[in-house]
């Protein structure tokens, strides 16, 4: 298992937590709240978590999935539904 986790500073977590939530909803096993929300992505589980100012997002993959290629893809997708702000990943991993 690897895994990978970003703080990204923001005051609209909630927002951009729950709009990836219900994007990927249609494909993936989803599930979330106001605080918490968590996706099953194949090979990889995204969690998302509203913190103060911030949205902490971990990513756990399992075998030989790309752990890079889920960073890039997850940090995509949340940078898109954040068009009016400019959001800096710096993902740490745990290998």
């Amino acid at each position: 298992m690897k895994r990978s986790e970003a703080l990204v500073a923001t005051e609209n977590g909630v927002k951009y937590m729950k709009q990836l939530c219900r994007h990927w909803g249609h494909k993936f096993t989803v599930e979330f709240d106001e605080t918490h929300g968590r996706i099953e992505l194949p090979q990889t589980v995204c969690t998302l978590d509203v913190l103060p100012a911030a949205l902490k997002v971990s990513l756990d993959v399992a075998g030989d999935g790309d752990l890079k290629r889920m960073e890039t893809v997850v940090e995509e997708h949340v940078k898109r539904f954040a068009f009016n702000e400019e959001l800096a990943f710096s993902w740490a991993s745990e290998n």
